[in-house]
């Protein structure tokens, strides 16, 4: 028979509906004493996790495909809940589905909606699974598809840098360390770096992803399950690249969660030094770049005020994201092996995570396809700071000056720009020959900021030439 789903009666009989709400906890059997009220609204989970709920039908479609497969279910069974399935879908898309906290979460609610629905045959769908096996699975679907997500932000950015550099691959700025100027730079060259600390974040998407595409279900609640299942079948159904190979592992494992939480923390913490750059920039006292309008706002007092609100708020969340791992690390370390309630807990901080880094990395790509680079700040920004210092001491260096004597002749030349307000540049031939006579009419060449830049020209420097060239790489990198 066909596995695709056949219209069937989704009425239940007044017995079959009369028997669900009798039994609406799963475990009513065992107990003789309803749950507390605020105990019931303190463990439910539905309140956050129902957003699961397209992995969580998903999952259960695949699973009822695989009981018919292995003849646990008719086929008429498994198109009936696969057509109910459906059903609920498009009420809880609809903004009509009922959550109940008495159901604990979406598990729990979908399955009961279900039974509701079709009657005896949604029982049956629970046969050879558990919540335990049934929510790391449901994690998993819905971690793979925002890390899709999230992997598509990132290029996002990173096209927006790559256009920026290329536009900018001429634009010289100073170049930092301590945050004092160091050497001159271009300002594509300084795109291109956060570029590659975008690549790596990527990278380690890319990578966790491989590791997120394991399926748990049929480990059950802990020990696997007597029916005969097909877990393999499974997985194709899902699209999992295989199945866990160790039932206790599969339904305690959270090391998936952990490392892309991980992975978030180290972007957003690129992203905040990025903000920091960018709010540095954009004062009045650097005046590199501006800031789109859209992305700002003012101040309720002083009317002056263009306050760079996106970057300073990423900057903030990052410590929102860092506290969301230690979180997670701090659920798992005390946890004997298998499943426990602690758990429950690992969704909040992962979905605020998701959001958080979707948002941050959304805004970033659109505010820096709308940055204005002042040019003329950076390069007088770059000739204040004696940035082709180094410049100098590698002429004298090739003239045969030993590398700590030249360090020297240096040193004095720009006590000298310091004492007379000039660039190195600026200074005569004949008042630098007094520090060295190795020092001839060629040296302005490597003092101006041009020749210092274009002097750096191999993989990996500020040369525009090699701005442009790593443009190029850089789109075929993420191509």
């Amino acid at each position: 028979m066909s596995d695709k789903p056949t219209t069937t009666s989704s009425a239940a009989t007044p017995a079959e509906k009369k028997s669900v709400k009798q039994a609406e906890k799963p475990w009513n059997g065992r107990f003789t004493e309803p749950t507390d009220a605020f105990v019931e609204a303190f463990t439910a989970s539905v309140t956050f996790d129902q957003r699961m709920y397209q992995q969580d039908i998903d999952g259960s479609i695949a699973h009822a495909k695989m009981l018919a497969h292995v003849g646990v279910l008719t086929h008429a069974e498994r198109d009936q809940i696969i057509v109910g399935l459906g059903d609920i879908q498009k009420t809880i898309e609809a903004g009509e589905f009922n959550w109940s906290i008495a159901l604990e979460d979406v598990h729990m609610n979908i399955e009961a909606a279900l039974t509701d629905l079709i009657g005896i045959t949604g029982k049956k769908l629970h046969t050879g699974r558990s919540r335990n096996d049934q929510v790391a699975t449901d994690i998993r679907l819905y971690l793979r598809d925002e890390v899709d997500h999230i992997l598509i932000a990132i290029k996002r950015l990173q096209i927006a840098l790559i256009d920026l550099a290329e536009q900018e691959a001429d634009t010289i700025m100073p170049g930092f360390t301590h945050l004092q100027t160091a050497q001159p730079v271009t300002f594509g060259h300084h795109m291109l770096a956060w570029f590659e600390n975008l690549e790596r974040d990527r990278q380690r998407f890319i990578d966790c992803r491989k590791r997120i595409n394991i399926m748990p279900l049929g480990a059950a609640a802990l020990a696997g399950t007597t029916y005969p299942i097909d877990r393999e079948f499974t997985a194709r159904e899902l699209g999992f690249d295989s199945v866990c190979k160790n039932s206790l592992d599969a339904v305690s494992d959270r090391d998936f969660a952990i490392e892309l939480t991980a992975n978030a923390a180290l972007l957003m913490t690129h992203l905040s030094r990025f903000s920091e750059e960018l709010v540095l920039w954009a004062s009045a006292q650097f005046n590199f770049v501006e800031l789109s309008d859209s992305f700002c706002t003012g101040s309720s007092i002083m009317p002056q005020k263009k306050n760079p609100d996106v970057p300073e708020l990423v900057r903030g969340k990052t410590g929102r994201v860092n506290g969301h791992l230690i979180s997670l690390l701090t659920l798992m370390k005390g946890q004997p092996l298998a499943y426990n309630k602690d758990n429950q807990e690992d969704k909040e901080p992962l979905f605020d995570t998701v959001d958080t880094l979707k948002g941050s990395l959304k805004v970033y790509a659109d505010m820096m396809q709308h940055v204005t680079v002042n040019k003329e700040s950076m390069r007088e920004a770059a000739i204040r700071g004696f940035s082709t210092a180094t410049d100098l001491a590698d002429y004298l260096v090739r003239a045969g000056v030993p590398f700590r004597d030249a360090h020297e002749v240096v040193g004095k030349a720009v006590r000298l720009g310091v004492d007379t307000k000039r660039d190195l540049a600026e200074i005569s031939l004949a008042e630098l020959q007094q520090f060295s006579t190795d020092i001839q009419a060629d040296v302005f060449d490597v003092l101006t900021l041009e020749g210092s830049v274009s002097a750096r020209n191999h993989i990996g420097g500020t040369a525009p030439k090699q701005v442009r060239a790593a443009v190029k790489r850089a789109r075929v990198r993420i191509a």
